[in-house]
């Protein structure tokens, strides 16, 4: 091997070696160790004996697990479906909007992305308090003279997850909004000249032109919803807490896992096993999805 070869390998393993150790240390290894743990039983925080699959088919026939589990998800799935139908097709409006140089154009857009900045944690806190019976949405709504439409927000079984899922909503709308944005300004101008030509309209210019050619952006968005989706947890826990109340009308997989590792479903001790049976689903739900989005996805990209 001549010198400068090994010397360019050299500098990419010096470039490349830090993140395949971040990789392998905060992902591969997790998920190995989820996969060896959920193969055994567990006495608190003791390992003991091999048992296989068996904590897998507790988690999808055993009551209460599979009863919790399918609910959470069930809940995961609403995230999703609400997430990609309305976050993001506000999102591509917002964005088609924007690049379209409205008045204030730069106001919005930094007003959209406002909240994306905001800790979850702090966004979870605040909006828990302005969602309680006596909280300042109830309050703004009396004030208006909507006291009718005043509500336990949080406290409803029908309204809980709605709810949640209009705080996640709006936090995070300015970062598809973006996204789309740039993607849209990205449209090569000679595209769009000719088909103004044409005569082209706007709706059309829209789904015939704008549309396929970003939709490589679109991917992008509907893998980071598919992840974000499957792995709520931080505002859940802030804004309901673990329990899933009421009812576990809240409950996703995230917080079911949690309560499962960290303190049994029922029995208040720990399941790891279980657990680790719970975050090695997630794992694959969202390794699954998303290369099945990608894939679908890029078959609908438009080559210029």
């Amino acid at each position: 091997m001549q010198r400068t070869d090994r010397s360019r390998l050299l500098w990419i393993a010096f470039f490349v070696t830090p993140g395949l150790l971040v990789v392998g240390v905060f992902i591969l290894l997790p998920l190995f160790m989820s996969l060896f743990n959920s193969l055994f039983s567990w006495k608190q925080l003791i390992r003991l004996d091999f048992v296989g699959l068996d904590n897998f088919k507790k988690l999808f026939t055993t009551y209460p697990y599979h009863e919790r589990f399918f609910n959470a998800m069930k809940n995961n799935l609403t995230w999703f479906l609400s997430t990609i139908l309305i976050q993001n097709s506000l999102g591509l409006l917002f964005g088609y909007l924007l690049s379209r140089k409205i008045p204030g154009a730069e106001f919005f857009k930094r007003m959209f992305f406002i909240p994306v900045l905001f800790s979850i944690v702090a966004v979870g806190f605040l909006w828990g308090m302005y969602l309680k019976p006596t909280g300042l949405v109830n309050s703004f709504l009396k004030l208006i003279g909507l006291a009718s439409l005043q509500q336990p927000w949080l406290g409803m079984e029908s309204l809980a997850t709605p709810a949640l899922i209009a705080v996640n909503i709006w936090r995070w709308v300015g970062f598809p909004s973006l996204v789309f944005l740039a993607a849209i300004d990205n449209v090569p101008q000679e595209c769009l000249e000719a088909a103004y030509l044409e005569g082209v309209g706007e709706w059309k210019l829209f789904w015939k032109i704008i549309f396929p050619l970003i939709i490589p952006s679109i991917t992008i968005i509907t893998v980071l919803t598919i992840i974000g989706s499957l792995n709520v947890f931080e505002q859940v826990y802030t804004m309901t807490g673990l329990d899933g109340s009421p009812n576990y009308a809240t409950d996703t997989i995230g917080t079911l896992f949690y309560r499962t590792a960290f303190g049994s479903v029922d029995a208040g001790s720990p399941e790891i096993g279980i657990g680790s049976a719970i975050g090695l689903v997630i794992y694959l739900l969202t390794f699954c999805t998303s290369l099945i989005s990608i894939v679908f996805t890029q078959s609908k990209e438009v080559q210029i």
